[in-house]
């Protein structure tokens, strides 16, 4: 099984295609791993999609219920998923690539942008979770529900998980940049609108308005519109990588 070490952290990943690399993260907030990319919540599947034309790298997250393991301590936050994709380009030998992000993935390309913005080409954010307005007392039901599946850590307690929720959802909008940050963003960037509670509308199109530099995809989700935004998405990505 293709898997890395680092930091304490194996990590967990499977490639499809061949040519210019994709980096991809799946959906399902903290439970995002590959095979979530084919089932019902992911319209767009990299993994199939776009593997005919590119080098598609997709990997389970760190504790997510999948094959990637990490101790998980109170000062985790985005910086540390950042960490391990970082880490897994520099052990893959990508200089350079695209990345693609559904759900929680438009958080995690946000703070790769931020990280290491010299190293994505462009970046798609397929209903980018945020947050609309104050923050809910308590943690989320779906946050209390991953920390359940947590039986093989022995270090987790409820003041880590406290302290791990407020570093990953406190700062709101979409939680891992603020919007100075993405206003100065330079990198292209295609953005699918969310319509829920959790990927929500007024969160994609104000990411895409701030954005100096990329288009919006409004409707995309079933029908035509899916259609007509799978080829938007690849001739985006085919635009960006002829000038990588």
């Amino acid at each position: 099984m293709p898997s890395i070490q680092h930091h304490g952290a194996s990590i967990y990943y499977e490639e499809f295609g061949q040519g210019f690399p994709i980096l991809t993260f799946a959906p399902a907030g903290l439970q995002s791993i590959i095979d979530v990319w084919n089932g019902p919540s992911a319209p767009v599947n990299p993994t199939t999609e776009f593997a005919g034309s590119f080098r598609v790298i997709a990997m389970d997250q760190r504790n997510a219920g999948g094959q990637s393991r990490a101790p998980i301590t109170a000062q985790d936050g985005w910086h540390t998923y950042a960490a391990d994709h970082i880490a897994l380009l520099d052990h893959l030998r990508i200089d350079r690539c695209h990345l693609y992000g559904q759900c929680i993935g438009g958080s995690f390309i946000m703070s790769l942008l931020k990280a290491q913005p010299q190293r994505v080409a462009s970046a798609v954010l397929a209903q980018p979770i945020g947050r609309v307005g104050e923050m809910k007392l308590g943690r989320a039901a779906r946050f209390d529900a991953w920390a359940k599946t947590l039986g093989d850590h022995p270090e987790v307690t409820e003041s880590v998980l406290d302290a791990f929720y407020q570093n990953l959802y406190g700062p709101g909008f979409v939680y891992s940049v603020d919007r100075a940050f993405v206003s100065s963003c330079r990198t292209p960037c295609l953005v699918l609108a969310g319509n829920d509670e959790a990927h929500p509308f007024p969160i994609s199109e104000e990411v895409a308005k701030l954005l100096p530099n990329s288009d919006f995809i409004q409707e995309w989700k079933t029908g035509p519109a899916l259609a007509s935004a799978k080829v938007r998405i690849k001739e985006f990505l085919a635009k960006h990588t002829t000038r990588a």
